[in-house]
């Protein structure tokens, strides 16, 4: 295998010349090689090969002790116009970043191999992926990608000669905090990342391409790049209709797109299917229906809290073929644990940094951001869709967080215009684990604050322009798991019992059921939610459905504030939606 497309040689060339690595390796994607890199990653303990009997083709690998999460103040949109990143993204100018990311470059990769990896964000070969190519001095971004994308000499060939490619340049350099930078150049449909080592900053096809870059595509040619789950359910009949999710972090995304369903549901032969647990790119197909794909071919999963009762799926999905970042070392058995497995910590172990760890000492021994990567074909709930380059049709799109007053369990809005309303106030509270300040609200529209590649008043115009062309639109919902009682208690058991929403969801995509008109959206009465098993009685069930005025005047007026950070760029339909609202409430 060697690369022909003279745009990738003639890229790659000058990025050899600023880098000055002592070799270059191409990755074709084969088993072999990566075998070969495995075995080179684990001789200079890079990775630690796991227990082959219990976690077989497993590691683990540490990074360092000061870059172990994505670091949203050095993430930046590198637009020619500060007003394109817009008021939510943190702004260089390409000639200032190229300048000083170029220095920072510059025979960084010198005693250090480059590898070249080719990458396609979706299945190579459907009309809704997109080419990659991250050039890197990490064995770990290689085995990650490896599992995340699909990667090799398909890829190259699919290119052809077409200069149509994202140029992703990655380098360790000194892992300096003071100078880690991840910069995205939307014009030049460029990422460069340099001294970091973590997963988020440096798989640059994740976040990086699949939501930054992506989600410029998208508004360019007329599509979405979000940050959504993708999940299918299958009804006693066989009929399968898919829901598309977006939640900000720590509202249960990967426990949703995985979801087991509750007995009641079982018994009648319900199944649900994982397409995805992170990212969809939409299109708009040949039916008038919005399509989805999984743009990944892995999961990048947090481990902490994920365990048999918690996510059965995921946990059986790091089985084999995972590679696990930051967690419990157990030397007794050369596994792994983390807080929330079980409550069977190990007693002799090392834990995220390599340190002798004690279990009794109170210090957490897996750090909270610690991850699993594992291929997607792992997860025993995986659709038989998933590898349909058409994707799945879309029935609703789902915004939802972590409120413990405001919204209710789950509610619908009453066209595609107020829907885009509805994601671009979603928020999330605090919770006390996040920060000494409990319940501040942090507004985070569509679950795409930190991922949106430009501004965000310009990502609403686009939701409302693609609304008008969509012959069949999905309809629009809003769910909160989270809603507390008078004691701060969470009242809905949530994780698999989340379905009892998602049938009415359905059955409002198919005017099946019924619902009460409120001034925030369409609300189920208590009747239409299936309470069969879920330990909620009718009245808890109304609690959670209470619409309080107050709370949403108040609300109201932190979406005003919100928006005002737009200026002229809020689209005039949801200045015209928050007046409304306002009058709804009275």
């Amino acid at each position: 295998m060697e690369i022909l497309n003279t745009s990738v040689l003639a890229w790659l060339e000058k990025m050899k010349a600023l880098t000055q690595p002592d070799s270059v390796v191409l990755i074709d994607g084969s088993e072999v090689q990566l075998d070969e890199l495995r075995a080179q990653a684990v001789a200079t303990g890079e990775m630690i090969r796991l227990n082959e009997e219990k976690l077989p083709g497993c590691y683990l690998h540490r990074t360092a002790v000061n870059d172990v999460a994505r670091v949203e103040h050095r993430t930046f949109i590198c637009s020619r116009s500060k007003e394109d990143a817009g008021p939510t993204n943190n702004w260089m100018s390409p000639e200032d970043a190229y300048a000083k990311l170029g220095k920072l470059f510059d025979g960084s990769m010198r005693g250090r191999v480059m590898y070249v990896i080719p990458y396609s964000m979706g299945i190579v070969g459907s009309p809704f992926s997109k080419i990659g190519v991250e050039l890197t001095d990490s064995i770990y971004v290689v085995l990650n990608m490896a599992i995340m994308t699909r990667i090799g000499a398909q890829v190259l060939e699919q290119l052809g000669d077409e200069p149509d490619f994202v140029k992703g340049l990655h380098a360790k350099a000194q892992l300096d905090e003071e100078n880690r930078y991840i910069c995205h150049f939307p014009e030049d449909n460029t990422i460069w990342s340099v001294n970091s080592g973590y997963g988020g900053n440096v798989m640059l096809g994740k976040k990086c391409f699949a939501l930054r870059i992506a989600s410029h595509l998208g508004r360019k040619e007329g599509w979405f790049a979000e940050h959504m789950l993708i999940l299918g359910i299958e009804d006693p009949k066989g009929d399968v209709r898919y829901i598309c999710a977006a939640f900000p972090s720590a509202c249960g995304k990967t426990n949703l797109a995985m979801l087991i369903p509750p007995e009641v549901y079982r018994k009648k032969g319900y199944r649900v299917w994982c397409v995805g647990d992170d990212i969809a790119w939409l299109r708009i197909g040949p039916d008038g229906r919005l399509w989805a794909v999984n743009p990944e071919n892995g999961f990048f999963g947090v481990a902490p809290g994920t365990n048999a009762k918690s996510n059965p799926n995921a946990l059986a999905s790091v089985s084999r073929n995972a590679i696990f970042t930051n967690v419990v070392h157990n030397l007794d058995d050369n596994t792994v644990w983390w807080e929330g497995l079980d409550k069977n910590p190990p007693q002799n172990a090392l834990n995220w940094k390599g340190e002798k760890w004690d279990p009794a000492s109170g210090e957490k021994g897996a750090h909270p951001n610690s991850r699993f990567t594992a291929p997607a074909k792992n997860c025993q709930c995986l659709s038989p869709e998933f590898e349909n380059p058409q994707g799945v049709p879309i029935s609703a799109i789902i915004f939802g967080g972590r409120r413990a007053k405001a919204a209710p369990l789950v509610y619908q809005s009453f066209s595609w215009e107020h829907g885009v309303f509805v994601g671009s106030i979603m928020a999330s509270e605090t919770t006390a684990a996040a920060s000494g300040k409990v319940g501040v609200v942090r507004r985070d529209p569509m679950a795409m604050l930190p991922f949106c590649g430009y501004n965000m008043g310009d990502y609403w115009a686009h939701w409302l322009e693609m609304g008008k062309k969509i012959p069949s639109p999905p309809k629009i919902f809003n769910v909160n798991w989270f809603r507390q009682d008078d004691d701060g208690n969470i009242i809905w058991p949530g994780y698999g019992e989340n379905m009892r929403a998602l049938m009415w969801i359905l059955g409002r995509c198919e005017e099946k059921a019924g619902a009460q008109l409120t001034p925030i959206g369409f609300e189920p009465l208590p009747e239409d939610i299936e309470l069969e098993g879920s330990g909620v009685s009718r009245e808890t069930l109304e609690a959670l459905l209470t619409v309080d005025f107050d709370v949403w005047r108040s609300e109201a007026a932190g979406i005003r504030e919100f928006y005002q950070k737009f200026g002229d760029k809020l689209p005039k339909e949801l200045a015209a939606q928050i007046e409304a609202f306002e009058k709804r409430l009275g």
